[in-house]
């Protein structure tokens, strides 16, 4: 019987009973003796309606509860029979329940109740999805929570989606990457050789190339005679990058001559939406591996860039039409501009606002206003500002505040010796800057200014000093730039050369006796480079302090030492002195970070570990910055790194 039905009998029921009672109550004190008599019939009636109505409704309880118990059953049958996993957990992952796939699949057909699930399982039981590898196979897991009698309760559904996992690495696998290689000195080892050697040099890169390309599935063109490109997939691309990419050192192994070894640049566009998007990216990592002294692949991906090799030194390039050029541009926008800034990098030495001085008084014969823009506090030159104050005017000289209060549209701003926007002199004045342009030596940072109208980048060059020197000599100027610039051009070069010992190449020597020529005095600039005795102490006690862990040596600076900035790179020199020191590294702490001054003679390449710790610089002379970190952390995380390099 339908339950409206039910209730609708009940009503008619109650009210023939009603109606019962009031007819023996009227019948009654009508004076009818008998009366209950006449009404006998109407409760037997209810009664037994009553009763069935009673009955049948137990029947349908009976009905509904052996019903929920079959279904109760089915469900459970159904689960055991999954073709997925099913585990139950408490709040606590406690195994409660799972069914026979999870039991026989996921399992072993151990046995695991009552155990922690996480314990045994990769499984993190707070997250509602996630995928998981377990036992050569790939679960899609999903968590549905629910409330117990006693506890919260949570179902795991493990779907297998191997089969689909497969075709996804397939697919990434034979997705095609484009890769862009330069032999980095290709026109300087042919130049001047005899035509049969040029032609067993084309050929050996051409074999080593084709070598390369046939352990893979790509294809490799030549472009130029220094120039290819390949399409690999990226499962060939996986293996390069886990290699560290071994082409270079086998390209280092052809030689022109005595001297001179081929040396390649790489740049790979992984991971890609398309070909256009990979060419694009194999582009710019070309142009970062050169543009931190080649020899070195970088590679680009969703995640950034990854750099390989650069274990070689930058090589330097004989030919000036690039510098030539460069110069023409830049006097171009010189010369149509209102006024012309020359900023450096944050605590400028004597590269950073020595090159900047020297740049100033080629702009003055231009007769465009000049200004170098130097904290006058906060740098490491204040010999040589104070020199050129007295012979060019102190009004050469603004405060970084100064210059972002009077920039107009129509100014130039010069960026000299740093093209890395972290570390300007002063960001609000790039920021505000409408025409910039870069003059660098360092080793290209992923982070550089990348809105520069002339973006003048040579890794190979010693200093900015040096760069800014040969871009005089191609300037259209009625005059040579007075002595006085020229002494700081020469204290900048002298500075990054230690004396030109380190990174001194042919146009290194070339621009020094250019300087010469024009009056620079070498024992002015001697003399730019004295300290006080308090400084000479300071880095005495600092060097005595090193401790050597196999070829590096490393010092920390003890806390409040007297011109630290000065001293610390000029301590971390003087450790390379040390017999079987190949790299020195000196810690230091200034106020809420610490610093690390790293210097080597080539054979280790501290441009590379001061990345890892978020810094950079050139594989002879490098440094980094930690926030928020003491000095004793700064030195593990420096022993890590180079245990891992060591690795490697």
């Amino acid at each position: 019987m339908k339950p409206k039905y039910h209730a609708a009998l009940w009503g008619l029921t109650i009210l023939l009973l009603l109606l019962t009672v009031i007819a023996t109550a009227i019948l009654y004190r009508s004076g009818e003796k008998y009366s209950f008599l006449y009404s006998l019939p109407a409760f037997l009636l209810v009664g037994v309606t009553g009763f069935t109505l009673l009955d049948s409704h137990k029947n349908r309880v009976r009905y509904i509860a052996k019903l929920s118990q079959e279904c109760t059953e089915a469900e459970l049958a159904t689960f055991q029979q999954l073709d997925m996993g099913l585990c139950v957990v408490d709040e606590d992952g406690i195994l409660l329940h799972y069914n026979d796939y999870f039991n026989e699949h996921i399992l072993d057909a151990e046995d695991m109740f009552g155990k922690k699930l996480d314990t045994f399982l990769p499984l993190d039981v707070s997250l509602d999805f996630q995928e998981i590898h377990w036992q050569d196979c790939y679960y899609q897991v999903k968590a549905v929570s629910y409330q117990g009698e006693e506890k919260n309760l949570t179902a795991f559904l493990w779907r297998d989606i191997t089969e689909l996992e497969k075709i996804r690495q397939d697919y990434q696998n034979s997705r095609p990457c484009v890769i862009l290689i330069v032999v980095d000195n290709y026109e300087d080892l042919i130049q001047n050789t005899k035509e049969s050697v040029r032609l067993e040099l084309s050929a050996s890169i051409e074999k080593l190339l084709e070598q390369f390309i046939s352990q893979t599935n790509g294809i490799l063109k030549r472009l130029r005679n220094d120039k290819f490109i390949a399409v690999l997939e990226e499962e060939h691309v996986q293996a390069l990058i886990a290699e560290k990419f071994r082409i270079l050192d086998d390209a280092r192994n052809i030689h022109a001559d005595d001297k001179n070894c081929v040396t390649f640049s790489i740049g790979v566009g992984e991971g890609a939406a398309s070909m256009q998007e990979s060419e694009t990216w194999a582009a710019q990592c070309l142009d970062m591996a050169l543009g931190r002294g080649g020899d070195q692949a970088a590679v680009k991906s969703d995640e950034g860039f990854r750099f390989f090799g650069g274990v070689s030194k930058g090589v330097e390039k004989k030919s000036r039409a690039k510098t030539r050029i460069i110069a023409e541009a830049i006097q171009d926008l010189i010369l149509n501009s209102s006024n012309v800034y020359l900023m450096g990098h944050r605590f400028g030495d004597l590269d950073s606002i020595g090159s900047a001085c020297g740049l100033a008084g080629a702009v003055r014969l231009m007769e465009i206003p000049v200004n170098v823009i130097v904290d006058p506090e906060k740098n490491l030159s204040k010999q040589l500002i104070s020199l050129a104050e007295a012979e060019m005017g102190k009004e050469l000289f603004l405060t970084p505040k100064q210059a972002v209060d009077t920039i107009t549209d129509d100014t130039l701003l010069i960026i000299v010796d740093t093209h890395n926007k972290d570390i300007l002199e002063s960001q609000e004045l790039y920021q505000a800057a409408k025409k910039v342009v870069v003059i660098d030596h360092h080793r290209k940072n992923i982070n550089y200014v990348d809105n520069a109208l002339v973006f003048h980048h040579e890794p190979y060059a010693s200093s900015a000093c040096e760069m800014v020197t040969e871009l005089l000599q191609y300037f259209k100027l009625d005059d040579s730039v007075n002595s006085c610039c020229a002494d700081c051009l020469l204290s900048g070069i002298m500075l990054d050369t230690k004396n030109f010992v380190m990174r001194t190449g042919v146009r290194t020597f070339e621009a020094a006796a250019y300087l010469k020529k024009i009056g620079a005095d070498t024992v002015k600039v001697k003399g730019l480079f004295s300290g006080s005795i308090e400084a000479y102490k300071s880095r005495a006690k600092i060097v005595g302090s090193a401790e050597i862990i196999g070829c590096h040596a490393i010092a920390v600076a003890p806390e409040n030492t007297p011109e630290i900035r000065l001293v610390a790179p000029q301590a971390a020199d003087e450790l390379l002195s040390i017999s079987h020191v190949d790299a020195a590294f000196v810690i230091y702490a200034v106020k809420d970070s610490v610093s690390i001054s790293a210097r080597s003679l080539g054979a280790v390449n501290v441009q590379v570990v001061m990345e890892q710790l978020g810094g950079g610089g050139h594989q002879t002379m490098a440094a980094t910055q930690i926030q928020n970190t003491t000095p004793e952390e700064a030195k593990n995380q420096l022993l890590a790194v180079l245990a891992d390099i060591r690795t490697d």
